[in-house]
C-alpha cells in the first residue's frame, strides 16, 4: 500500500540558499533602480552602504562588495597571502569542503586543513603549526580561516575566536572569517551588534566576509578588512579575481535594507528559531536520531536509511554524511511553523510502517 503523505510545506528544508529575497531587500532594489548612477562603485548607494559597515562595527573598515560567497572568501585571502604562504582551517571549513579547490587554485595558497570534531579549530592547534614557520621546505602558516557559523551548524563564541586571534597573532598570522552565516551565528550569541563586535573586531579578527545571500538578500556578500590597511590594494584584488560588480549599487541596496533597524539580525533570529522548533517537534519520532538542539539554523539528524530518499522526494534536503545516515534539515528567514509543521509530520507519515 502506497503511504498516504500530507501536503508538502511550501518551502523546501534544503538551504537558507533556497529561500526567496526578503521584501524590504526587494524594494530597496527597486529604488536603487531609478535614473542613472555611475559604475563601480562610485554612487550614493555603495558609499552608504561603506558607512553603514563602519558604523556597524563601531570603527572605521574598508569594506568590498562582491558577487558571492566563494569569491568573497577568494578575495579575502588573496590580499592576505604571499607566495609560499598557506591557510590554516578545520577540514570541515567551507573553503576545504565546498568551493571546488578555488582557494588552492585561485588564490595559490596551500589550505592546511586540521581534524576537528565539531568543525571548530582550536588555540593549539594552531600553536603547532609553528613548526614549519621559517622552513624553507614548508608552505609557511599565514592565515587562520574560521568559518562561522561552520558546516556543522556550530558556533565558535566571541571567546574562542579571540584565543585563536592571540595565538595566530603571536606567530605573525593573519585571521580571516567565513562569515556567510555570520547573522545566525550572532543571532545564537546574543543577537546583537555588541555580540558581533565581540567575535568579530573585539576578538581580534583581521578581515571578514559577511554573508548577505543566505539571510534575505538577492545575492551579494562584502569582504571586510577590520584592519583598513590590510585592504590598502582591495580595489585591484577584488577586480582580479572577478568580483567586482559594474551595478554595484543594487548590491549596496540590498545590504543597506539589511543593516537598517537591524533587520539582518530579525531574520537570523527568526531562521534560528524555526530550526528550534523543527527540532523540537522531531523530538520523538521513532526512528530519528534527532541530535542535540541546533545553535543555528540547521539541524543533522540520523535516519532510517530506506527513509532518507522517499522523505527527500516529498520535500527536498541534502544528505550530509551518508555513510552515518546523517541528513541536513536547514530553515530560512522566511520558514513558517506551518511549513514546520508539515515537514514534521511528513517525516512521521513515512517513518510510520518502518516502526
Amino acid at each position: 500500500m502506497p503511504i498516504a503523505m500530507p501536503e508538502p510545506p511550501s518551502r523546501s528544508f534544503a538551504s537558507d540558499n533556497a529561500a526567496g529575497a526578503h521584501p524590504a531587500v526587494l524594494e530597496a532594489v527597486q529604488r536603487a533602480n531609478h535614473g542613472h548612477a555611475l559604475a563601480y562603485g562610485d554612487d550614493d548607494h555603495t558609499r552608504e552602504c561603506e558607512r553603514r559597515f563602519s558604523e556597524l562595527f563601531g570603527r572605521e573598515v574598508a569594506t568590498f562588495l562582491t558577487f558571492n560567497g566563494t569569491g568573497a572568501n577568494v578575495m579575502a585571502l588573496t590580499a592576505l597571502v604571499r607566495p609560499g604562504d598557506a591557510v590554516v582551517c578545520s577540514d570541515w571549513a567551507h573553503i576545504n569542503v565546498d568551493e571546488t579547490g578555488a582557494p588552492e587554485r585561485v588564490v595559490g595558497a596551500k589550505l592546511i586543513d586540521l581534524p576537528t570534531v565539531d568543525a571548530k579549530l582550536t588555540p593549539d592547534q594552531i600553536e603547532h603549526q609553528a613548526h614549519a614557520i621559517g622552513v624553507p621546505h614548508h608552505a609557511q602558516p599565514a592565515v587562520v580561516s574560521l568559518t562561522q557559523s561552520t558546516e556543522l551548524g556550530t558556533v565558535y563564541t566571541a571567546d574562542e575566536i579571540g584565543a585563536i586571534c592571540d595565538a595566530a597573532h603571536r606567530l605573525g598570522m593573519l585571521v580571516h572569517l567565513d562569515g556567510a552565516r555570520i547573522a545566525n551565528a550572532v543571532a545564537s550569541q546574543g543577537g546583537t551588534v555588541a555580540t558581533l563586535r565581540s567575535m568579530t573586531v573585539d576578538a581580534g579578527v583581521d578581515v571578514m566576509t559577511f554573508g548577505g545571500t543566505k539571510n534575505g538578500m538577492l545575492g551579494g556578500e562584502a569582504v571586510v578588512f577590520l584592519r583598513p590597511e590590510l585592504g590598502a590594494r582591495g580595489h585591484f584584488v577584488r577586480k582580479t579575481v572577478t568580483q567586482l560588480p559594474s551595478k554595484m549599487r543594487f548590491v549596496a541596496a540590498q545590504f543597506n535594507a539589511l543593516i537598517e533597524g537591524d533587520l539582518w539580525l530579525d531574520l537570523a533570529l527568526h531562521a534560528n528559531t524555526m530550526a528550534a522548533t523543527l527540532h523540537t517537534g522531531a523530538t520523538g519520532i521513532a526512528g530519528v536520531e534527532i541530535g542535540p538542539p541546533p545553535a543555528v539554523n540547521s539541524v543533522f539528524p540520523i535516519l532510517p536509511g530506506d527513509a532518507i530518499d522517499p522523505l527527500r522526494a516529498w520535500c527536498f534536503f541534502w544528505e550530509w554524511d551518508p555513510e552515518r545516515r546523517q541528513v541536513r534539515w536547514m530553515t530560512a528567514w522566511d520558514t513558517t511553523t506551518q511549513d514546520v509543521e508539515r515537514f514534521t509530520n511528513g517525516v512521521k507519515a513515512i517513518l510510520a510502517p518502518r516502526n
